[in-house]
């Protein structure tokens, strides 16, 4: 079974993360809070926030507003602008196609990749 909660709002998959068990356990099981979020004023994945506590979408992709103000400007600040630059085209990506084809076939194709 897939888990949802390596889908987070923004369309990166956890389980493909570095940090995963070390520092983070899945966005979905940090519910928004993951370790990165201890240097933001809010506390909160500014996304998380919005999609989910606020509008009660899934993800980013679902939403009319897509892709946001928030979601272009929010940035890991170890990245070059040309690697925030792939990343925002890649999240885009994958967010357009959890909306084709579901998280749970988006999860499956991930889990396989």
């Amino acid at each position: 079974m897939n888990d949802l909660n390596y889908a987070p709002v923004c369309g990166l998959y956890c389980g493909a993360c570095e940090l995963l068990s070390m520092k983070c356990r899945g966005c979905g099981y940090e519910q928004g809070k993951p370790f990165w979020t201890d240097m933001l004023p809010t506390k909160i994945c500014p996304l998380y926030e919005c999609c989910q506590n606020q509008k009660g979408w899934e993800h980013c992709g679902q939403c009319d507003d897509f892709p946001c103000k928030t979601f272009l400007e929010l940035r890991d600040p170890s990245l070059t602008e040309e690697e925030f630059k792939e990343s925002l085209e890649m999240r885009k990506k994958e967010l357009k196609r959890r909306v084709e084809i579901g998280t749970d076939n988006w999860l499956k194709e991930k889990s396989v990749g």
